[in-house]
This record gives structure tokens, C-alpha cells and sequence, in this order.
């Protein structure tokens, strides 16, 4: 009997195969006392060089499958055995407690898993726990001398089946043979999802309990484009996802066509399609889509990726690569984003009942000169290399604005008298992210070259929903009318001041909001670089006289965001 399973889908496409349960090896063990703490710990040191060697050997196997970007994660797991404070605390645990090499490893590692988990606001952190995870697996397979699946090892096609990947899992995969992916665990962040991207190999993450409802060798269908799982599909379920499979190959090869192409509508608007990066390492992707431009430069992860707060001339360096790696095409920057499900280990932050509604991004940085100044600086030094914009998050009023363009200008004035001319070219703008900034629009026009909505948060806070909780999920809602109606009011109050408006949050790639988007005159459209051509594509098949009547009626005549969403649907005949 077929048994759907629904998950998130993390890796577009159509895979059908056999399922491969992927199980390891029994790592139990009992805690031991132990007389001889040195040998113990000698035992520690020769399982972590004997998992280092095991992650250089996999890098380089892997080198051919995947990007350098995707690759590094195999240097940070290195990086983490070989960190001394890591190896420092299990020392320590075994000479205090006296306790087995087994046991000091598991505790060690498991707190610091712990903690990364306990991240509820944060889903890039929760899922760092993984590659610990995946560390302590390994050091503790070579400490009881069990040796770890191999899926370098597997000869026919298959669907992996796992309660969690990780990213030695899926660095051994071949994309010939492994035709789709499937996990209890994870996210569309995971590393497993992100190289299952690279891989091209359809994956769903985060089913729960795919393992519990599948056997080795069952029949499998993974539908990546919508997120669900057929185990044992009947015959006319097999040719009906095989023709799907086929249709989005067909849209891939129609895509792949239009890297090069304008953004243009079926009635010969002009748009523009920009991608949102969190890395230098990401311009790679942006370029190979074909996007316009960098709508969002996430800087803050120059910061979560170091142990200390980023130097000018480190900042520098990152923002003048990114830039001159694109050749001329717009880069826009968000100055640093920290706080609400962002923390950073060295710089501790007051404990707050909401987070989210407190001391973070532009507030944080108006009270910290000392951090704002050096990205500042370190940003008017490299838009010497190319087009640049930088755009201030979370501004709610005109005062904090005026404060940060005068923190701005100072730097500039600085780095002027050295340099006359230099930053005069840079554009600035702020982050449409908190309603008052929303219904507050046309005096915040006045004073910037740009906006960029940031819907992640405006829905947030336009519907007082924690978009990290499971339990208010269902009030995301960017076809709401009403939200609808708050985005017009935003784009017609730049339009009245002739300055451009971006949309750089999930909403500016999906597809059922791209009409209501373009009727509404959105000029800039910023999304995962994987989203690209498929919007590309989108765009050139509708007409924006249309889309414009559409998005009339869904603000005028409908009440939910169902009813927009049925509306686009039956009125553009999009599927």
C-alpha cells in the first residue's frame, strides 16, 4: 500500500529508486574507571589524528563533486579536532573524573552539541550540532575500533534513508547512483541540503520518522519540488512522477538558457534579479545563475565565522573580493545584523525577554561606534572597486536613519582627506523591516537612494508571529491582502520619490507572490542564487498589465491569503 510522507524540501527534482537505510555501527560503550588517565588520553590524541587523516582523505575524494565552498566544511571539522581547548577539555575530564577515553569524548562533545541545538532562534547554529555530531561519531568509531558505512561503496541506484546526513555522508555520494535523499532531521541550511543542492540530487529533510515507515529495497519516490515522500507507490504513481521528473529536467535545460539573458516580462518590463549571499565563497553561485547583482550581502557572517571581532582591513579584504569578483554588477551590503537569533560568543549581549524587539542590528551599532566605524570605513575603501550600496537593517524611525548616515559620513570625511572623492559613489539605503518603517515610508524616501523590503521580518512583526515557532507558522502570509496592501504602500511612496525598491526576504522568489510583485511595480528582486533563473523564467511568461489587475483584485476583493493564492493561480494559470 503507498504511504506518503511529507518533510521540507531541500533539494529540487524527482528521484526514483530503491531505499538504502543508512545505519551505523553499535558506538555504545560502558564508563570505565581507569588507573592510567595518560593512557587514556594518548588513546584520545591517536583516534582524533586518526579522524583527521580519515577527513583529508574524504576532501580529497571528494574534490572532483564538489565546490571548494562546499569542501571547506571538511577543514572546519579538521579545525575543531585539532582545536587544543576541545582536546584540553576532555584531558580534563579524564583526569578529574578518571573516567575511559570513550566516556570523556561522548561528554565533551555532546555538551557542545547540546548547546548548538539549544540555538531555538538561531537554525544556522542548531544545525552546527550535526557536524559535532559527526566528529564525535568518528572519534568514537576509531576509539571502539568499528569502522563507519561507506556510500562511496554502493554500486546500483538507490535513495539514501537516514535519520541525519552528514557531511562526509553525503561528500561520498555519487550523484549517478544516489537518486534521491531522504532524513528524520534537518533543515534547508544543513550542510546535507546544501550539498545535496551542489549534487543535484533531489533530497526532503526534516520528515521525523522516514526511517520507522521504510524497509531496505522498498520502492521509493522523492519529490524534492514539493517536499514529499511516496514509500511503495503504485504503477501509475511511478509514471506520474516520472513524468514530472522529466518536465523539470525540460525546465532546467529551458532555465540554463537565460543565465545570460535581461529580466525581462512578457510585455517588455525591465526588472532586475539579484541573489543574497552570506559569504565571499558564495559569488561563485551568484555568477554561475546569471543574477544581476548582489541584492544582500549578509555581513554579519564575516562575524559569526571568526572568533573576534572582524578587523577593518579583514572587512576590506571580504568586500573588496566580493566586489571585484563581480565585474561591475551592483553589490549591496547590510551592515552588521547582530542580535535577536544572532549572537555572537565574543561580544555578550544583555539577556532580554524578547530578543527580536530589543538591542540589535542598527540599535546595537548607533551605541557601538567602535564596531560600526571599522565596517564603515572598511566598506567606503573597497567601493574604490566597484559599484556598491549600503543598506542600514531595522531602522524604525528618521532619527536613527540620520544618525547612521552622519556616522557614515564622518568615516567618509576620514578616509576623504587621504583620499579626496573616495565613497561619493556608494548609494545608501535601509531595510523595510519594521511596520512603523512601512506606514512611515515617504518621509524615509527623502532621505536615501533606495529601500529594500525585508519581508522576513515585516511579516514577523506585521503579524506578531515568531517566525521560528512552529505553533504560529501558519500566520506567515505574503499573499495576505492586508500585507499586500502595506508592500503598495511602501513601493508607491519610493516611486513618489523616485527612488528604486528591492524585496531581498524569501518572498521575492516565490512563485505564486512574483505577479502580485510585479503589479506592483517591484523593481529589484533578491533571492537564494539556486532561485534565479527560475524566476527568470517566470518573469518572461507574464504580462505585467495583467499582473497589475490581479494584484488590484487581490487587495480590493479578497479576504485571505487563500483566496490570493487561488486568484493568481486561476488568472494567470499558474501551476
Amino acid at each position: 500500500m503507498p504511504k506518503d510522507i511529507q518533510g521540507i524540501a531541500a533539494s529540487d527534482g524527482v528521484g526514483i529508486a530503491p531505499a538504502y537505510l543508512l545505519t551505523s555501527p553499535d558506538l555504545s560503550f560502558k564508563r570505565r574507571r581507569v588507573a592510567d588517565t595518560d593512557q587514556e588520553y594518548r588513546r584520545v590524541k591517536e583516534a582524533f589524528t586518526a579522524s583527521i587523516a580519515d577527513l583529508r582523505q574524504i576532501k580529497e575524494n571528494a574534490r572532483r563533486r564538489l565546490s571548494d565552498k562546499e569542501l571547506d566544511v571538511f577543514d572546519a571539522h579538521i579545525t575543531i579536532l585539532s582545536d587544543p581547548e576541545m582536546l584540553g577539555q576532555i584531558k580534563s575530564e579524564i583526569d578529574t573524573l578518571q573516567v575511559n577515553a570513550e566516556e570523556a569524548v561522548s561528554k565533551v562533545t555532546g555538551n557542545f552539541a547540546n548547546m548548538l541545538a539549544a540555538m531555538k532562534d538561531n537554525q544556522y547554529m542548531q544545525e552546527r550540532a550535526t557536524d559535532v555530531r559527526d566528529i564525535a561519531k568518528r572519534t568514537l568509531s576509531h576509539l571502539l575500533g568499528k569502522k563507519l558505512p561507506s556510500l562511496a561503496a554502493i554500486t546500483h541506484p538507490v535513495v539514501i534513508v537516514a535519520d541525519e546526513l552528514t557531511p562526509s555522508d553525503t561528500s561520498q555520494m555519487d550523484p549517478k547512483l544516489i537518486k534521491g535523499i531522504v532524513t528524520n532531521r534537518g533543515g534547508r541550511t544543513s550542510h546535507a541540503a546544501i550539498m545535496s543542492r551542489t549534487l543535484r540530487i533531489p533530497a526532503v529533510v526534516g520528515t521525523n520518522d522516514i526511517t520507522a515507515n521504510v524497509q531496505n529495497g522498498q520502492l521509493m519516490v522523492v519529490d524534492g519540488l514539493s517536499g514529499t515522500v511516496v514509500v511503495d507507490p503504485s504503477d501509475a504513481q511511478v509514471d506520474a512522477y516520472q513524468r514530472k521528473a522529466a518536465g523539470f529536467d525540460e525546465r532546467t535545460a529551458e532555465w540554463a538558457r537565460l543565465v545570460d539573458a535581461p529580466s525581462i516580462s512578457k510585455d517588455g518590463q525591465c526588472f532586475e534579479i539579484t541573489a543574497n549571499i552570506g559569504t565571499p565563497d558564495d559569488v561563485n553561485d551568484v555568477i554561475k545563475q546569471g543574477a544581476e547583482g548582489i541584492g544582500l550581502f549578509r555581513s554579519e557572517f564575516l562575524y559569526m565565522n571568526s572568533d573576534h571581532l572582524p578587523t577593518e582591513d579583514e572587512q576590506f579584504e571580504a568586500y573588496r573580493r566580493v566586489i571585484i569578483n563581480m565585474q561591475g554588477k551592483r553589490v549591496v551590503v547590510r551592515t552588521l545584523d547582530i542580535g535577536g537569533d544572532k549572537p555572537l560568543p565574543f561580544l555578550p549581549l544583555p539577556r532580554e525577554m524578547n530578543p527580536f524587539l530589543g538591542y540589535r542590528a542598527i540599535r546595537l551599532c548607533l551605541d557601538h561606534p567602535e564596531i560600526f566605524k571599522p565596517q564603515l570605513r572598511a566598506l567606503i575603501r573597497a567601493s574604490q572597486y566597484g559599484p556598491l550600496s549600503i543598506m542600514f537593517p531595522m531602522i524604525a524611525t528618521v532619527q536613527e536613519l540620520r544618525q547612521a548616515k552622519q556616522i557614515f559620513n564622518e568615516c567618509k570625511a576620514e578616509l576623504q582627506v587621504k583620499q579626496p572623492g573616495i565613497g561619493d559613489d556608494i548609494r545608501l539605503g535601509i531595510m523595510i523591516e519594521i511596520p512603523l518603517a512601512a506606514v512611515n515610508a515617504g518621509n524615509l524616501a527623502r532621505e536615501v537612494d533606495f529601500f529594500s523590503i525585508g519581508t522576513n521580518d515585516l511579516i514577523q512583526y506585521s503579524f506578531a508571529a515568531d517566525r521560528g515557532s512552529d505553533a504560529v507558522s501558519y500566520l506567515y502570509q505574503p499573499l495576505n491582502p492586508a500585507f499586500l496592501s502595506l508592500v503598495k504602500h511602501v513601493i508607491d511612496a519610493a516611486h513618489k520619490h523616485k527612488i528604486t525598491v528591492a524585496m531581498c526576504g524569501e518572498m521575492a522568489g516565490d512563485k505564486w507572490a512574483l505577479p502580485l510583485l510585479m503589479g506592483l511595480g517591484l523593481d529589484v528582486y533578491s533571492m537564494s542564487a539556486s532561485t534565479v533563473l527560475r524566476t527568470r523564467s517566470m518573469m518572461s511568461k507574464l504580462d505585467t498589465r495583467e499582473c497589475r489587475r490581479v494584484v488590484t483584485d487581490a487587495i480590493n476583493n479578497c479576504s485571505t491569503d487563500r483566496d490570493v493564492k487561488m486568484l493568481v493561480k486561476n488568472s494567470l494559470n499558474i501551476k
